[in-house]
């Protein structure tokens, strides 16, 4: 292993102290395991392809009483948000 060292923040640092003692499990060890799932999904790291690949996956799902919300958004928004 390489030896390392960052800088959390008080808020992280108590968060990862509680879930070690719930745990039963070091402080590094869920480091680890978080970097680790972090390589591995690219979560947090900017992927068009995936982010397209998402927004692609939800088109046509949901339904709405109004079939030209897609050309209208504006204008039912407008009316939704008016005083």
């Amino acid at each position: 292993m390489v030896r390392t060292q960052i800088q959390l923040t008080e808020d992280q640092a108590q968060m990862l102290r509680e879930l070690s003692l719930a745990g039963n499990e070091s402080v590094a060890a869920l480091i680890r395991k978080a970097i680790d799932r972090f390589l591995v999904t690219g979560t947090g790291i900017p992927n068009r392809a995936a982010q397209y690949r998402q927004a692609l996956s939800l088109a046509g799902k949901y339904e709405t009483a109004q079939p030209d919300i897609a050309v209208e958004h504006d204008r039912y928004l407008d009316e939704a948000f008016r005083p």
